[in-house]
């Protein structure tokens, strides 16, 4: 966590105050940024469910998750990193290990798993062209975790998103699938399927309703599905420059999942997100 806020700091001072041989290489990568930005809708990254688009930011996030025994466990950085767009129509995310803080003696708190996203958008259309954007990506996890706060294997996960606006309504959907390279007859196969439905209201204010869902196919809890029901509210664009142009914008928001499913690992997990645009 402590490094996530180093990096939010050192990320904002590259921002204001550039070196003049570094003028051209940060002028043409923000350049390439603004126009496949300006290519798809300018939807906010709802609270859980991933964008359907390409987006360049830094964030952190706060999760306070509680199981059905009461067992408490804090999130800090909620595996969320570096978001950026190196390519036109390419984006390739760094998400570094949460540190995983339990209220209970018995389980030791620790370090999560690294890992990464290659998303590749395949169509899209701004609100002025139809409103959508469709993209296919290939998610990765390490075992880095400590203490047995991740995985007992690495993971590989296609994902595809699919978005669609109508007018100051939109919807956003991602659907992945996570392949253990191991520990499989352990891991299974579990199936993650989550839905945003977003409103913007006076430009700056996103209220949303989101439903997560895992199927599970495989391993220990083989047939079994928890679904929840999940109320937010994302704040969209803070201005940190008034440069025309400028991208640099602070963007943060919070949300509640509800467990609608009989079967959950846990219920009423509160989500609290800060992410800065550049």
């Amino acid at each position: 966590m402590r490094n996530l806020i180093c990096c939010y700091v050192v990320l904002f001072f590259l921002s204001i105050s550039r070196a003049p041989a570094q003028a051209g290489f940060f002028e043409s990568w923000e350049a390439r940024v603004r126009d496949t930005a300006a290519r798809q809708p300018g939807w906010v990254v709802p609270v859980f469910t991933p964008s359907s688009g390409l987006v360049q930011l830094v964030r952190t996030d706060l999760i306070r998750q509680t199981t059905p025994t009461l067992t408490t466990t804090w999130n800090y950085g909620g595996s969320k990193g570096f978001n950026l767009i190196p390519w036109y129509r390419t984006e390739i995310d760094f998400n570094a290990p949460p540190y995983i803080q339990h209220n209970t003696p018995k389980v030791l708190d620790g370090a999560g798993d690294v890992s990464f996203l290659l998303k590749y958008r395949v169509l899209a259309a701004n609100e002025a062209e139809g409103a959508y954007s469709i993209s296919a990506g290939i998610a990765a996890s390490a075992p880095t975790g400590s203490y047995k706060n991740g995985s007992l294997a690495g993971t590989v996960s296609p994902t595809l998103f699919l978005g669609k606006g109508f007018g100051r309504f939109d919807v956003q959907t991602a659907a992945s699938g996570a392949l253990p390279t191991s520990h499989t007859t352990t891991l299974g196969r579990p199936i993650a399927w989550n839905t945003a439905f977003q409103a913007r209201v006076a430009n700056f204010f996103w209220p949303e309703v989101e439903f997560n869902s895992t199927f599970y196919r495989g391993g220990s809890n083989d047939g079994k599905e928890q679904t929840f029901v999940s109320p937010g509210l994302m704040i969209s664009k803070i201005k940190l420059r008034s440069e025309p142009g400028s991208r640099l914008a602070l963007v943060f928001g919070a949300g509640e999942q509800i467990a609608l499913s009989s079967f959950h690992s846990y219920n009423h997990e509160l989500s609290f997100t800060t992410r800065i645009a550049f």
